[in-house]
């Protein structure tokens, strides 16, 4: 088997049945399976996948267990020799499955290489990044450094590349381990980069090889679970590999930075949009609040941690 795809689902079936399509109808040459882990969705998801794709490898789960803990359930039972780890709410265009895996057969040092990620209309998605520093994060300013590959015209060194779409070499995953579980939901993939980078693996981006990644299939963008997960991500990658004295400060220049924002909501409030206006300056009150407050917001989080969400850009 050259090509394990795995897809975390929750409550996305129209969705789900695109991506599926899209992978039979321009998946690849190379032999591949597909492994589709269900949260316990309570759509029509199942059924849907049991109907129309009764090839499909599924796990249905009964309870959800977060993006980090239902990829481990797929790459517990891959059998290729690359992993693809595919959000359900993208879609494979022609080659693109093709030309990462060309890449990765011609340079064995590659642990991960990733395609360039387009929004439907064309326009590129923020797929790569360099890893955070306290700095960066604390001001929002993402680096987005990428080396030319000598030798590789459309390839790119990175740090790290967004989990939607993800090629892994089996060899470094058996290497690496799995992603950490401890995220549910939220800086997953940055950690796998990290812990992939210290080994001495490679990790590209690849501009020639392009998918569309619709986003918001599953979130519920600002809700409190959301922030609390997007925030308690990034703690917790910090205190796994910086220290608990610059996550502690880290921590209160979040809460600092929310109170900030909340003064801006309220300052340029707007009345045309006030109900979800009023929702946004609450939930991230309670943000700011538990931020300056909780100090197990790593190990805890909130009750309300239930539901996979997407990305909140711009916060």
């Amino acid at each position: 088997m050259d090509l394990s795809i795995i897809i975390v689902n929750w409550n996305t079936c129209e969705l789900l049945k695109q991506c599926l399509e899209s992978l039979y109808e321009h998946g690849s040459p190379y032999s591949f399976e597909i492994i589709l882990v269900d949260n316990a969705s309570h759509d029509d998801s199942v059924p849907m996948v049991e109907e129309f794709f009764p090839a499909v490898i599924l796990i249905k789960n009964h309870e959800n267990l977060g993006f980090a803990g239902a990829n481990n359930q797929g790459l517990s039972i891959a059998k290729g020799r690359y992993v693809m780890l595919l959000n359900s709410d993208t879609i494979i265009l022609p080659g693109a499955i093709d030309k990462l895996i060309q890449v990765a057969d011609k340079k064995m040092e590659l642990g991960v290489v990733g395609p360039k990620i387009l929004n439907m209309d064309g326009t590129i998605q923020k797929s790569y990044a360099s890893f955070p520093s306290f700095l960066s994060e604390l001001f929002g300013k993402n680096l987005r450094i990428r080396k030319p590959v000598a030798g590789f015209p459309d390839a790119y060194e990175v740090d790290w590349i967004m989990g939607a779409c993800m090629l892994v070499r089996a060899k470094t995953i058996a290497d690496v381990g799995q992603l950490d579980d401890d995220y549910f939901f939220y800086s997953e993939e940055l950690d796998w980069c990290y812990r992939i980078k210290k080994k001495n693996w490679k990790i590209w981006y690849l501009s020639d090889a392009q998918i569309y990644h619709l986003g918001g299939g599953s979130s519920s963008r600002g809700s409190l679970a959301q922030l609390t997960m997007l925030y308690r991500g990034k703690l917790l990658f910090f205190q796994k590999h910086h220290n608990q004295f610059v996550t502690t400060l880290l921590r209160y220049g979040f809460a600092i930075g929310n109170i900030l924002g909340v003064i801006r909501r309220l300052i340029f409030f707007n009345w045309m949009n006030r109900e979800l206006g009023f929702e946004r300056i609450v939930n991230q009150s309670l943000l700011a609040w538990n931020l300056f407050w909780d100090r197990n917001l790593i190990e805890t989080g909130f009750s309300e941690q239930t539901e996979p969400v997407l990305p909140l850009e711009n916060l």
